[in-house]
């Protein structure tokens, strides 16, 4: 009987899904998953209830509805001074995830190489398995969650294809600043590979930290592709709405994989994020504050049970360290963490191929009401020392 193909045999159980089948079957509350509990702005969920009463409701144009390029477009020259061309330089996604994965299916021959920051987003290695490249990891090492330079400049070969960063990085809050940028860039530059970046916390980056996409370095803008969405910025993450911006030629590409995946997606909602993009910035800063405010609740929490905690810089995310508390193995902790205080985590090692430096590291989503954060923290003081 036919099977999985070898490559992705790795990829066939997801902790996140035996995490949130936890949490489901123990009532415990989930600080796994990050999808937010408020919704996004009353704008644009008005304009996707107009875009389906008004008949939008068949396929879309492939590369995106027009107004959703040209408001994606218009966002990119507001916010970072970068011009793109909306018709040749734009194409609209099923999320960023199809986003990345469209790009490294186009990139990417047998054999190449892709680096990758570690940890790093679980599906990076599913797709990078599925083309049939190579994952080269640099670790971001705790506790500054920093690269060494020459980890960094070893990773690049005259097999690296692409270079894969994600900033604000998940799941360690990272946020890249303009010289580690910069250092990536001139490397790849160096071996003619393809700077490819997950922006999609783009918006929700905290006081001390600024989100500098590569794409506006010198010598980047020709070689890079940014991939953001609308679910984490505009908190509809069942929307999949993404996009991905760059050189035509890239994007072309990009565009001729991502036709024989989902070939087009999310209709209705396309005109909707047009809008929000538009007209829904207040939202983005309100969004911003609460999230920051539920990060400083979780992360006061965690430290005053006993957790080793790394504020994070952007995202939705809080890395703690258990070892403090006595527990040296993160994964064997979040399967117990249900029973032990009914709250559901992530390891941090489920983000790594080497999980050693990892290994004690759990991920608290934040990006919950503060009442259900201050029921966790209560919950977790069941883990302190006694």
């Amino acid at each position: 009987m036919p099977g999985l193909v070898d490559r992705m045999t790795p990829h066939t159980a997801s902790v996140f899904g035996e995490m949130t089948a936890l949490a489901r079957s123990t009532g415990a509350l989930n600080l796994g998953q990050g999808y937010p509990d408020h919704e996004g702005p009353d704008g644009m969920l008005a304009a996707a209830v107009d875009a389906v009463r008004g008949g939008r409701n068949q396929y879309p144009p492939g590369p995106g509805v027009p107004e959703l390029r040209r408001a994606v477009a218009a966002h990119q020259e507001r916010r970072y001074g970068l011009q793109v061309d909306p018709d040749s330089e734009v194409l609209v996604t099923a999320g960023a995830t199809e986003g990345f994965a469209a790009a490294l299916l186009a990139l990417c021959e047998r054999g190449d190489e892709v680096v990758v920051l570690e940890p790093s987003y679980d599906s990076y290695t599913a797709v990078i398995d599925l083309a049939g490249a190579r994952k080269v990891t640099v670790p971001l090492r705790p506790p500054s969650l920093r690269w060494d330079d020459a980890e960094l400049a070893a990773a690049f070969s005259s097999r690296t294809a692409v270079v894969l960063l994600n900033t604000p990085h998940n799941p360690t809050g990272r946020v890249l600043d303009r010289a580690e940028l910069a250092a990536v860039v001139r490397l790849a530059d160096a071996h003619d590979a393809v700077v490819l970046t997950d922006e999609v916390y783009e918006h929700l980056v905290y006081p001390g930290a600024e989100h500098v996409p590569a794409a506006t370095l010198p010598k980047a803008a020709g070689r890079t592709l940014s991939v953001s969405s609308a679910g984490k910025s505009f908190a509809c993450t069942g929307w999949k709405v993404g996009w991905v911006t760059g050189p035509a030629d890239l994007v072309t590409a990009v565009r001729t994989v991502k036709q024989h995946l989902t070939f087009v997606a999310s209709g209705p909602f396309q005109p909707a994020v047009a809008h929000a993009l538009d007209a829904e910035g207040a939202f983005l800063d309100e969004q911003r504050l609460r999230l920051q405010r539920a990060r400083d609740l979780l992360v006061e929490g965690l430290a005053g049970i006993g957790f080793g905690v790394s504020v994070p810089q952007g995202g939705y995310f809080v890395l703690a360290d258990t070892a403090p508390l006595g527990f040296d193995d993160g994964l064997d902790l979040c399967r117990r963490l249900p029973e032990l205080a009914g709250v559901v985590a992530i390891p941090v090692s489920a983000f790594c191929a080497d999980p050693a430096p990892f290994r004690s590291l759990v991920r608290f989503a934040f990006c919950k009401d503060e009442a259900v954060l201050t029921e966790a923290v209560s919950r977790l003081h069941a883990l302190a020392p006694r």
